[in-house]
């Protein structure tokens, strides 16, 4: 009995570490929202955090942090520069799973779930072109700014979480009704001096971040590497200019569309918003050399503008209003056939120079006065007798507005 007790000592004594240790991480973690200790035993909290450890050791918790590793470090860098504890990071897992492709039902969009109202008012750019509340960066950047106001008005940090879900006005009434913003009290879940959604919100957050900072239940399952991960910072942001075809710079730089696309879901083209400025746009940190040894803006800029279908348009109609044939409409779209639906959106590329243009996502050149096939032969350095063959040309007469294929 003695060998047994001076062999089990030394693993009871390290589970006593181990739960001190983990233990004093807890308290930290509510400490950061300025929630006392002893809410660590609060019944319903427990449940979510022993609920959501079954349910995001297998899904969301993991595959969500997966998916957002490269904008995480960014966001926290935001979140620090604002003076925010670290776990707010934990919000915006609550409102959108780390996901900038969220939307709700009350038109609520982004990582941080800003309606269209919310977002504007601090700084958010939505428009035909862009919804910047998808934007990883600037929406971090005004969620940041509306916490700190938050913080400034009501003075604790748990209060400011739940101000976000349920608005200061509703909180304020929760507050003056229950006369104290002692938390335990405003969850009070017979009184009901918040919303119930609002109650289990402040919940969901700290058990996201209980079970984000657990080292140890990282380490047994299979995404142990998402602690080391996201400690570098991993995206880039650089400038653009306007009209820029995103299909055209993923090309220039290597990089596959779809990872271009995922990093800037704000813009609703695939190109760089029509805007007299330059455009901020993300890429991975590694493509940013390749980004300044390889790419070149284009002397020719494409300006595009979006056309709302109505009624009695057409696409021939459509063509001539902007002086573009309709056929370069059609393959700019993707329309397989020249039928449109009332509301529908099309993307028209305008030609706002004076000079002769080719449109590089499909080698197709707009024929202009005074056009020859010899001129544009020099011009794009193809032999006329390739440009015939490629046009089923019989002759040499062109005219303008037509549409013709240079290169294979």
């Amino acid at each position: 009995m003695k060998y047994f007790l001076l062999l089990i000592i030394p693993f009871t004594l390290f589970a006593n570490l181990n739960y001190a240790f983990n233990h004093n991480e807890e308290v930290k973690i509510l400490d950061s929202f300025d929630i006392d200790a002893p809410f660590l035993f609060d019944k319903t909290l427990n449940e979510m955090r022993n609920r959501n450890s079954q349910i995001y050791r297998s899904k969301h918790f993991f595959q969500a942090m997966d998916d957002a590793y490269i904008y995480i470090p960014e966001i926290k860098k935001i979140l620090s520069q604002h003076n925010i504890p670290a776990e707010f990071l934990y919000l915006a897992m609550a409102e959108s799973n780390f996901s900038n492709r969220a939307y709700s039902k009350k038109r609520a969009a982004g990582l941080w779930q800003f309606m269209p109202r919310t977002g504007k008012s601090f700084g958010l750019k939505i428009d035909e072109y862009v919804d910047e509340r998808r934007d990883p960066i600037k929406s971090t950047k005004a969620a940041a700014k509306y916490l700190s106001s938050l913080h400034e008005r009501f003075g604790k940090w748990y209060l400011a979480a739940i101000a976000y879900n349920c608005g200061g006005g509703r909180l304020s009434k929760g507050i003056k009704e229950a006369k104290t913003d002692d938390l335990s009290v405003l969850l009070n879940p017979k009184k009901k001096y918040l919303p119930r959604e609002s109650r289990l919100y402040i919940r969901k957050i700290l058990a996201l971040a209980l079970i984000g900072y657990d080292d140890k239940f990282l380490l047994e399952s299979e995404y142990a590497h998402l602690l080391n991960r996201a400690s570098a910072f991993s995206m880039s942001t650089i400038q653009l200019p306007s009209g820029e075809s995103l299909r055209r710079f993923s090309k220039t730089i290597d990089l596959p569309l779809g990872t271009l696309k995922k990093l800037n879901r704000h813009l609703k083209y695939d190109f760089v918003p029509p805007y007299k400025e330059d455009y901020e746009v993300y890429i991975p940190y590694v493509k940013l050399s390749e980004f300044k040894q390889k790419y070149k803006r284009d002397s020719v800029k494409n300006i595009y503008k979006v056309h709302v279908v109505s009624n009695g348009d057409n696409l021939s109609y459509i063509g001539k209003k902007y002086g573009v044939p309709y056929k370069v409409i059609m393959d700019f779209n993707n329309l397989k056939h020249t039928r449109l639906k009332l509301r529908q959106k099309l993307v028209i590329p305008i030609d706002l120079t004076s000079k002769t243009t080719k449109i590089k996502t499909k080698h197709y050149y707009l024929v202009k006065k005074g056009d020859t096939l010899e001129s544009i032969s020099k011009a794009h350095r193809v032999s006329i007798q390739n440009i015939k063959k490629q046009n089923k040309l019989r002759g040499s007469l062109i005219k303008v507005g037509e549409r013709l294929k240079l290169y294979e």
